[in-house]
């Protein structure tokens, strides 16, 4: 059960970094694509919250 949890948790991890390494490739501007970030960020720390077991 440990094991499942953290490799969850890991997985999330990886694919909220390449989430926010292809907005950085996005051709936006600064304020749009500090906006996407900060989007990724909050869904990111919710889901991982949720692998916590805290939702």
């Amino acid at each position: 059960m440990a094991s499942s949890v953290l490799i969850g948790i890991l997985i999330t991890f990886l694919v909220i970094i390449l989430v926010l390494y292809l907005v950085q490739r996005l051709p936006l501007d600064g304020r749009t694509r500090q906006i996407a970030q900060i989007v990724v960020i909050i869904i990111g720390i919710i889901s991982l919250l949720k692998y916590l077991a805290v939702f």
